[in-house]
C-alpha cells in the first residue's frame, strides 16, 4: 500500500498552521461540539492525518474510530494521542476509506480536509461512500476551501489560495490537480439535507467552509419537503451573501 504521504505527512499540522493562520485547525472542529456529540455518539473520521480533531471528539465522549490509507499520518496521530490524551481509547483503521464497510454504522462521518485529495469522479464516489456510513437523520460533516462565491476578484483570490497549496501536495504527494470542489451541490445530490454551513476567514476573506449534512430517510433524488427546499435556500442565499 502506497503512502503518498511519507515525506509530507510529518509537516502536514505545521504547514496547515502556517499556511492558514490556524484557520483550518477552527474549520476541522466547528461541528464538534457538545451540542452533536455526547458520550457514545459513534464518530468516524475519514482521512484523519494529525487527528487533532479527533481527539477533541474523543474528549467528548465520542466513541471514536479513525481511518487513514496513510502509515505515516496513522503514526503521526498516535504520537499526538500518546502525548496529549494517552487515556482515550481511539479505534484506528489503517485502509482505504472505501473499504470500511460499516453502513449506518456512525452518527456523524467527518471528512476535513480530506476529499480534495481526489480527482472528482473518486471524491463522488468516496462521499457517496461516506453518506452510507452514516446512520438515517445522522450527520456528514465536510471540512474544506470555500467553493469560490463573490465577486471576480473575490473568486480569483480563493482559486490562487487554493491552487497554491494543490501545488504543494501535487508535488510532494502526486495528489491530483483539480478546481475547488462544490460540497454543498454535491451533498444535496446524495440526499443530505444542508442544515450549517461555517466559514473562516483568511484577510477578510472566506477561504475554509465547515458544512454539516443531515442524511434523510428517503432516497437520493426523492423531492425534498417544503420545509427542506426552505432551508436550503436560506442556506444558499447565506452564503451568498457571505460573498466569499
Amino acid at each position: 500500500m502506497q503512502d503518498k504521504y511519507k515525506y509530507i505527512g510529518p509537516l502536514y499540522d505545521f504547514l496547515s498552521a502556517i499556511y492558514s493562520g490556524r484557520n483550518i485547525h477552527r474549520c476541522k472542529n466547528a461541528m464538534l461540539d457538545s451540542s452533536r456529540i455526547q458520550p457514545g455518539t459513534r464518530v468516524l473520521f475519514a482521512g484523519v492525518g494529525h487527528g487533532r480533531d479527533a481527539i477533541h471528539a474523543a474528549e467528548l465522549g465520542a466513541d471514536v474510530t479513525v481511518v487513514d490509507i496513510s502509515e505515516t499520518m496513522l503514526k503521526q496521530f498516535g504520537h499526538l494521542q500518546e502525548k496529549e490524551a494517552p487515556h482515550l481509547s481511539i479505534r484506528q483503521v489503517h485502509d482505504d476509506i472505501l473499504a470500511v464497510g460499516e453502513p449506518g454504522g456512525y452518527d456523524m462521518v467527518v471528512a476535513n480536509f480530506f476529499l480534495n485529495v481526489f480527482d472528482e469522479s473518486t471524491m463522488l464516489e468516496v462521499l457517496e461512500h461516506l453518506v452510507k456510513l452514516a446512520r438515517t437523520d445522522g450527520d456528514v460533516v465536510v471540512g474544506d476551501f470555500c467553493y469560490p462565491t463573490g465577486n471576480v476578484f473575490l473568486r480569483a483570490f480563493k482559486q490562487f489560495y487554493w491552487y497554491a497549496a494543490a501545488s504543494i501536495f501535487w508535488v510532494l504527494a502526486n495528489n491530483p490537480w483539480h478546481s475547488i470542489y462544490n460540497y454543498p451541490r454535491y451533498m444535496r445530490e446524495l440526499g443530505l439535507d444542508i442544515v450549517e454551513m461555517r466559514h473562516f476567514k483568511l484577510l477578510n476573506v472566506n477561504c475554509y467552509s465547515s458544512i454539516l449534512g443531515r442524511k434523510r430517510a428517503s432516497r437520493p433524488g426523492t423531492p425534498p419537503t417544503q420545509e427542506q427546499a426552505g432551508n436550503a435556500e436560506r442556506t444558499s442565499d447565506r452564503l451568498a451573501m457571505d460573498g466569499a
